[in-house]
């Protein structure tokens, strides 16, 4: 439950952006629910607790890792009084896409074949792998522009005075939340539309080839931080002349004044950003080496974001991207001198960005908010595991797809199930906002026959009232049941197992002995049922196309399915935030990157470090983390 709720910045809100047929004596977007947005909006973002997961390094400018939702990082910020100089996001686009992440078996170092193979790389298409949902951009339009309001407000509520907003979309929802920043940011504050122009792009039937998306750019007040951005000229043939010094130059007339144009100084960059393979502005395509390593599918170029935040930040100032995704924006922050906030809901998400952040020498720390909807490894995965874990409940479809379906009772026969959708922050908190639209809109519209309903709630305003609520306002003969769905997923995380030796070696040609951590077996029942789930539906469609069938299966040991080892030489406190003291990151290909830099060694195993181990952190290649307690017999 929220500790309590954060107002927004006073006066902030100017009026309603509502969708409706536009009018030309009045400029505003209506949609459904917007009053109930408002009422939302008046009651502040809900601050949960925020718990410390990781230190790395010693962070003196407190940059942060932080895995929640984008409403309830503004609401710590907020508590905190920390104020952000940019913005840049990427949130869902509202595509109706599902977007998944590739997830590929390591080599098993215990077979030493795999250690002899030739140091050459292994095309990926050979690489054993299977997929993982990330997270789902399939939206309402109007529950979408509900969300994009509220977090848009929020965001503008921890902005500095100087600060600039970047947001990018494409053709999907652009040109209606386009009108939501006009409403909230003020059309005067309104700076660009950036017309970002890539090499690859989609091919609709029947009309002209898909290769850009719209960033807009707002600032808070007026005085927002404007840096001039110089780029190469696209017509280098035009600088004709060479001064003394070789370099070359032209002359253009104005006003009988005469200036110098040199070619090396570029020109002053305009709004439309094309895919210039430069220093300046380096394309990031789908088959770069970046984004083979990241392999994260919304994954942004480094260069894009060099160029937001050199545009409208200086040095020492805060970055903050509340849609994190990779750890582009957080990265590139670093990299310029910047201090950084990266944010986002789904663990890939903040392992990536720690890795990231990690190999590129950043200081941050890793924290989560415990605000019940992280309660699995993302919104999508836990949609998907809850519907496995509420005991009986099944698809329905006499119900409305309000309901997310009905288990049957011996005494009341159907009982229609309610389900907080995960993906959308407003349905998350049940209030008497949601509950009046649970007793006037969805209830009324049941079967004939139902005697009871049940309400699952991740997060509450207050039991007793929400009860005395339903007892004034039900005009129904229908009984709710409310349940709290924490409860439900308790168990949903069981940890993997591993075995493994500890002892204190000589390294061959060293005179110092170091402390070794072997792992002998690893065992994932997770990824063990991913992989028989891919095994069985690749068998399927095999046997349907008449193809060959071969399942991926793993070695008695299973260390091809360990991802990164870390080792915490600091504290044994489970309690404790993580240290890593040494670390190691095994590539796709089965190469090691140890504290941060890239080796063409193979995983031999094992993992060193010169203090004596105290917890042991094992990550799978789907992204959980097992913490385990090292015993050192003396």
């Amino acid at each position: 439950m929220a500790i309590k709720y954060i107002s927004y910045d006073p006066n902030v809100l100017e009026g309603q952006a509502i969708l409706d047929n536009f009018v030309r004596t009045q400029r505003i977007l209506r949609y459904r629910d917007n009053n109930k947005v408002y009422e939302r909006i008046q009651r502040g973002m809900p601050l949960y607790e925020v718990e410390s997961q990781e230190v790395v390094g010693k962070n003196p400018n407190h940059n942060l890792v932080l895995r929640g939702e984008c409403l309830s990082a503004c609401a710590y910020l907020k508590e905190k009084g920390l104020k952000v100089d940019l913005v840049y996001i990427d949130p869902p686009f509202a595509s109706g896409a599902d977007y998944a992440k590739k997830v590929y078996i390591r080599r098993n170092p215990k077979v030493a074949e795999a250690i002899k193979r030739a140091e050459t790389e292994i095309d990926s298409e050979e690489l054993r792998n299977f997929e993982e949902k990330m997270y789902g951009d399939v939206w309402d339009k109007e529950r979408y522009l509900n969300w994009m309001y509220e977090n848009l407000m929020a965001i503008k509520a921890v902005m500095s005075d100087t600060a600039s907003i970047y947001l990018h979309l494409d053709w999907h929802i652009g040109h209606y939340v386009k009108i939501l920043m006009d409403e909230i940011f003020g059309e005067d504050k309104f700076r660009n539309e950036i017309i970002w122009h890539y090499s690859d792009g989609t091919a609709p039937v029947g009309a002209f080839k898909r290769k850009t998306d719209s960033i807009y750019f707002y600032s808070k007040t007026d005085c927002n931080i404007f840096n001039e951005i110089r780029v190469p000229s696209l017509n280098p043939q035009r600088y004709t002349k060479i001064d003394e010094n070789g370099d070359r130059y032209f002359e253009d007339g104005h006003h009988g004044t005469t200036k110098r144009f040199y070619l090396k100084e570029g020109i002053i960059a305009d709004n439309v950003w094309s895919y210039i393979t430069n220093d300046a502005f380096r394309q990031l395509n789908s088959q770069s080496a970046l984004r083979k390593e990241y392999d994260y599918a919304t994954q942004k170029p480094e260069a894009l974001l060099e160029r937001i935040i050199k545009a409208s930040s200086n040095e020492g100032m805060l970055v903050a991207d509340f849609f994190g995704g990779s750890g582009v924006t957080a990265t590139v922050a670093s990299k310029l001198g910047r201090k950084f906030i990266h944010c986002d809901i789904g663990i890939n998400s903040i392992e990536t960005t720690r890795d990231r952040l990690r190999k590129a020498g950043a200081e941050f720390e890793v924290m989560e908010i415990e605000d019940g909807v992280s309660l699995y490894r993302n919104p999508v995965q836990t949609m998907d595991k809850l519907k496995n874990l509420i005991p009986g409940l099944r698809n329905e479809d006499a119900l409305d797809k309000f309901w997310e379906g009905s288990i049957y009772d011996t005494k009341d026969g159907m009982l229609p199930v309610y389900l907080p959708n995960l993906m959308d922050s407003s349905t998350r908190l049940l209030d008497t906002v949601l509950m009046n639209r649970i007793l006037k809109e969805a209830m009324p519209d049941l079967p004939d026959g139902t005697k009871r309903v049940v309400v699952y709630y991740i997060d509450i305003i207050d039991r007793k009232e929400i009860e005395q609520f339903i007892k004034e306002q039900n005009n129904t003969l229908i009984e709710v049941e409310l349940r709290d769905l924490k409860n439900v997923l308790d168990d949903v995380v069981v940890e993997d197992d591993a075995e493994f030796d500890v002892k204190e070696v000589q390294p061959e040609g060293e005179a110092f002995k170091v402390w070794q951590v072997s792992i002998n077996r690893f065992f994932s029942d997770r990824v063990n049922k991913k992989i028989e789930e891919y095994n069985l539906k690749s068998q399927q469609q095999a046997l349907k196309s008449n193809k060959d069938f071969k399942p991926i299966t793993l070695s008695e040991e299973g260390l091809e399915t360990i991802e990164f080892l870390s080792l915490d030489c600091t504290s044994a406190d489970p309690s404790s935030p993580w240290r890593s003291d040494s670390e190691i990151f095994i590539d796709r290909l089965g190469y090691v990157r140890k504290n941060g830099i890239d080796t063409k060694t193979f995983w031999n195993g094992t993992i060193t470090s010169e203090e004596k181990p105290l917890r042991l952190k094992i990550r799978n290649i789907c992204g959980d983390e097992t913490i385990c307690t090292i015993k050192i017999s003396e």
